[in-house]
């Protein structure tokens, strides 16, 4: 249904505020700025002047505070032939005579010198409070105008005086074309918001069994996977107008303003009833209330409160069903989860294969594609992406086409968009030293031929020595299929494999890099996490890590320990027993397998690159036998793709092993 939606005032109402500032501030500045300017003169040479033959003085006002008036003193003129004239020169000046108000003297001096000096009485505290007030009123006219120009540059402008209105986006019926259709690879999901759909569509079937709609809906999930546009969808499905706007919208500078603007928010969405409330980054604004006094703000809680007062008390069966997402629920405040607020609460996870596909035919009905495209298999080497993932997917598969020249976008379009989304831009301008070189492919040969000995590790797709993004060489790496958990020989083999490439430099040049670093970082985290995390060691079966942690931004909490000092000290001696153990693990097998390795390093120092196929015929030729896994995967052609991270969660990125950039 279309709401009439009310004509705007127009511009000299809706900005009067601005106009009377304006003139006011206007006023007061010419009030205050009547005097023409003088040239401040020191009292001492006031003083000179008055006892200086030839000087005269006019107008000359004698205050409590200062001296002012007209001087009119000989000044000396250079010519150019060296002769000098004096020419009397008149101008006006101001002496201030605060601390020398009983010079006596000074007064001697005047009555002889300027005989009708006139002197001027105190002032009264009545003019003094006067021009007080109107100072006060002077600074606080030009703050009012800051604060004006500031929300005109900064802010969403009008009136100064409307600080209180919500900034939300009103998306009405015919603007909320998105619906179900456009939304893939999440069927869960939206099959929890479909009850949502038909209760806005017939609400009397709900309401003739006194049942009642949820008044709330919370969607959490990581970034990228959906969440605003599965909102969105739900408005363009049920046909109803779409409020959209950001927690961080509601809180201000100004104590009041967020409370405020919540309040209009609600206030009209009844008017607009049946519609839907959808507030994005809830976290911004609900994030818990803190116990204490000083580390609080009170304007975001003031908000909070008012949010939880609003979501208490209208009627749901009014029509009007507030949405949020996050992707931070574990900071919300107990008070926005408990039931008859957010009474349900939809989990967006990461697609499977089957929904890979799904979004990436949704994304591709616009692309012109070839026939050699295949997006299944595409949806198969992209594990753990998100939606927003395959949609840049896609648009860089087309951008790369058309700067090719092409009339379609085909497969190797869709490889290096891939390849470019987990490396980054190729750089072959960046020419390296013959010596860097070198020790790059014996590097990545290290990678990748640990990667094809050691059990559980996935088999390897690409090798390259060429710069891209800021790697200056990099192992791709494939999984067998989509993982949702990992075993401890999985995440052991790939603390080895990220252990290769330090260890093949050290055997064959006698000496190591700083291209070590990124590696380091990747197998001490596994371990670490291995020991804390996962009970994956001798301290048992235990957990370490601090108590924030949050499965959707990994990283986020992890600074804490709930150990003691002891504890902490037994966990740094497991890791470094774990590190340890695989690192003896590779030299034995770097050393075994030496001539496959200066194999495949000497044909990376040739021809930059190396594929599955050609790495296996490489390791064979050699001597060296790859595990079951690398050679049943090896000798299939593959493009490059995503994979999880250490602990099995999906992540927008292969499994990498880099070179840093000298």
């Amino acid at each position: 249904m279309d709401k009439k939606v009310p004509r705007r005032r127009s511009w000299l109402l809706s900005n009067v505020g601005v106009v009377v500032v304006v003139a006011l501030f206007v006023v007061i500045s010419l009030l205050f700025n009547r005097e023409s300017p003088a040239q401040n003169v020191p009292y001492g040479k006031f003083r000179q002047m008055l006892q200086t033959p030839g000087v005269t003085f006019r107008h000359l006002k004698v205050g409590r505070t200062d001296i002012r008036g007209e001087v009119t003193a000989p000044e000396k003129v250079v010519h150019a032939d060296g002769t000098e004239t004096e020419t009397p020169k008149t101008y006006a000046f101001r002496t201030s005579r605060l601390g020398v108000e009983r010079d006596q003297s000074l007064f001697d001096l005047l009555a002889a010198k300027v005989p009708d000096y006139e002197a001027e009485s105190e002032e009264s505290p009545a003019k003094s409070a006067l021009s007080f007030v109107g100072w006060m009123l002077a600074a606080i006219i030009t703050l009012l105008l800051a604060i004006v120009v500031m929300r005109w540059l900064f802010g969403t402008g009008g009136s100064p005086f409307s600080f209180g209105k919500t900034r939300h986006k009103v998306f009405s019926q015919k603007d909320s074309t998105i619906t179900f259709e456009d939304v893939a690879g999440i069927d869960e999901a939206k099959a929890e918001l479909r009850e949502v759909v038909d209760f806005l569509k017939t609400p009397e079937k709900y309401q003739a069994l006194g049942g009642r709609i949820p008044k709330g809906v919370l969607l959490v999930g990581p970034p990228g996977t959906g969440k605003t546009l599965l909102a969105r969808s739900v408005a363009g499905e049920a046909g109803v107008p779409f409020f959209s706007i950001s927690g961080s919208d509601f809180v201000e500078l100004f104590a009041g303003v967020g409370a405020s603007r919540v309040r209009e928010l609600f206030r009209e969405a009844v008017v607009n009833a049946p519609c839907i409330i959808f507030i994005d980054e809830l976290d911004a604004m609900g994030k818990s209330r803190s116990n204490n006094a000083f580390a609080s703000h009170e304007e975001r809680e003031q908000t909070l409160n008012q949010l939880l007062v609003e979501m208490d008390g209208f009627d749901t069966n009014k029509g009007v069903i507030i949405m949020a997402a996050t992707n931070r629920p574990e900071i919300l405040d107990a008070a926005l989860l408990r039931p008859g607020r957010f009474d349900r609460t939809v989990v967006v996870d990461r697609p499977d294969v089957v929904g890979r596909e799904a979004i990436l035919k949704v994304h591709a009905r616009t692309v012109k594609l070839s026939e050699d495209v295949n997006l299944r298999k595409i949806a198969a080497l992209t594990p753990g992406s998100a939606g927003a993932d395959l949609a840049n997917l896609v648009n860089e598969a087309a951008l790369l086409a058309a700067r090719r020249g092409k009339v379609s976008v085909g497969m190797n379009d869709f490889e290096e968009a891939v390849e470019r989304g987990a490396v980054g831009l190729e750089r072959r301008s960046r020419i390296m030293r013959p010596e860097e070189k070198r020790r790059v492919a014996y590097h990545e040969a290290g990678h990748a031929l640990i990667a094809c000995a050691v059990q559980g590790s996935d088999p390897v797709h690409k090798v390259s020595i060429i710069p891209r993004g800021m790697a200056g060489g990099y192992v791709l790496q494939r999984p067998d299929e989509d993982r949702t958990l990992m075993t401890r020989g999985e995440l052991e083999a790939r603390i080895k494999v990220a252990l290769g490439g330090t260890l093949a430099e050290e055997l064959i040049l006698s000496d190591i890099s700083t291209g070590a670093t990124s590696d380091l970082q990747a197998a001490n985290d596994i371990a670490g996490r291995m020991v804390r995390e996962f009970g994956m060691s001798r301290l048992g079966r235990i957990y370490l890590s601090g108590p924030d942690s949050n499965s959707f931004l990994p990283g986020f909490g992890d600074a804490g320990l709930a150990c003691s000092e002891a504890t902490a000290r037994e966990i740094d001696l497991e890791i470094r027993r774990i590190i340890d153990t695989c690192l003896q693990e590779v030299k034995g097998l770097l050393a075994r397998s030496r001539m496959a390795l200066e194999a495949v390093a000497q044909r990376l120092i040739d021809k930059e690159v190396i594929d599955g196929p050609e790495l296996l015929q490489l390791l064979t030729c050699g001597g060296f036998e790859p595990n079951e896994s690398a050679r049943r995967m090896l000798l299939e052609q593959h493009t490059p793709l995503f994979n999880t991270d250490s602990n099995g969660n999906g992540v927008a990125g292969p499994v990498i092993h880099v070179e840093p950039a000298a």
